[in-house]
């Protein structure tokens, strides 16, 4: 099956794309590369420099290019500058993705998945959320992925689209040859290894001083919440893993076509239990510090992915949280200056 993926130079695209090659799917990728990595598309897929938010150049890889289905992992992903910019997040996540749909809609191409998030949520009334939970963003990058889900749908009824939305929090982790290097970088397990990288081993502890490597440190944003520790509790989910459920929703999308899923551990870890875990990984004592909470970070958000599992046969194969810091951490040693080693 030729599948596009858009998005595919990105952290999470790449090894969709890598995971669809695995199981023998013929790969075209197409990013623009503002934020994706030309290194990181993996060998064996096609790719093809272009923006969703320009139909030109998307009518030039539909042109060229014939589909079967798409992944569509384009958009703006960091949470915090949709507060302050939601601008370019509606202009790239709605306005792009109305011009994939079109250009699909043109040459016939009626099968998408979409990486959704579990954002869509917004402040959660209970936990773990599950699929039927109100919907109310409070940033712009849940609201527009909300809105883009009920987009597709209007276009299922229309036009015919087979499409199913997949909603998760954190990915995090590596595969074998891809990892997570954004800029900057804004997720707790990547920068928390980061600090990793500048201390020296617990077994051979090294003074620090001048001249020596900054000693870098993690913030604790809060202290205080209604927790087992008092940090903050997150979903983390293996990269890997949401990879393997994308291409499991294309498979299955005939009969589950209209439908979104969570993806999720169900249980969740505190920002302190990420660092302990990371301790023991990396044998390094990572500095931390403690700031005050952040506006609008909930205490505990963790999804249910008991829909997923049932409905879609999903099954996580690395849960565990020292498996998901253990391949994050062997990609980063291998790639200290990320794709440009």
């Amino acid at each position: 099956m030729r599948t596009l993926v858009t998005g595919g130079a990105g952290y999470i695209g790449s090894i969709v794309a890598e995971e669809l090659l695995k199981d023998g799917y013929d790969v075209l990728v197409l990013d623009n590369l503002r934020q994706g990595h030309r290194g990181a598309v993996p060998s064996g897929a096609e790719f093809a420099s272009a923006d969703i938010c320009d139909p030109a150049s998307l009518e030039d890889v539909f042109q060229r290019h014939k589909f079967d289905a798409v992944m569509h992992m384009a958009a703006e992903t960091a949470v915090e500058f949709s507060i302050t910019d939601p601008q370019r997040y509606f202009q790239n996540n709605i306005v792009g993705g109305l011009n994939l749909l079109e250009a699909m809609r043109k040459y016939r191409v009626r099968k998408l998945v979409f990486s959704s998030s579990a954002s869509v949520y917004g402040e959660p009334e209970s936990t773990p959320i599950e699929e039927e939970h109100p919907k109310a963003p409070v940033n712009a990058y849940g609201e527009t992925k909300l809105m883009f889900e009920r987009i597709l749908g209007w276009y299922g009824k229309a036009y015919g689209l087979k499409h199913l939305s997949l909603r998760y929090f954190n990915a995090a982790g590596a595969s074998k040859l891809l990892g997570e290097d954004h800029r900057p970088e804004t997720h707790l397990i990547p920068n928390i290894l980061k600090a990793a990288l500048l201390q020296p081993p617990i077994s051979n502890p090294q003074p620090q001083g001048p001249g020596t490597r900054d000693s870098g440190f993690v913030s604790i944003f809060g202290t205080d919440y209604p927790t087992k520790d008092g940090t903050a509790i997150r979903d983390y989910i293996h990269v890997v893993d949401i990879a393997q459920a994308h291409v499991l929703a294309l498979e299955r999308l005939e009969d589950l076509s209209g439908r979104a899923y969570n993806l999720g551990n169900g249980e969740g870890y505190s920002v302190l239990e990420v660092i302990e875990t990371a301790k023991k990984v990396t044998r390094v004592d990572i500095p931390t510090r403690v700031c005050t909470r952040r506006p609008g970070d909930p205490a505990v958000l963790v999804a249910s992915s008991n829909l997923a599992k049932t409905e879609m046969g999903w099954k996580p194969q690395f849960p565990e949280l020292g498996s998901i810091i253990g391949s994050a951490w062997i990609w980063m040693r291998k790639h200290i200056n990320g794709y440009n080693n």
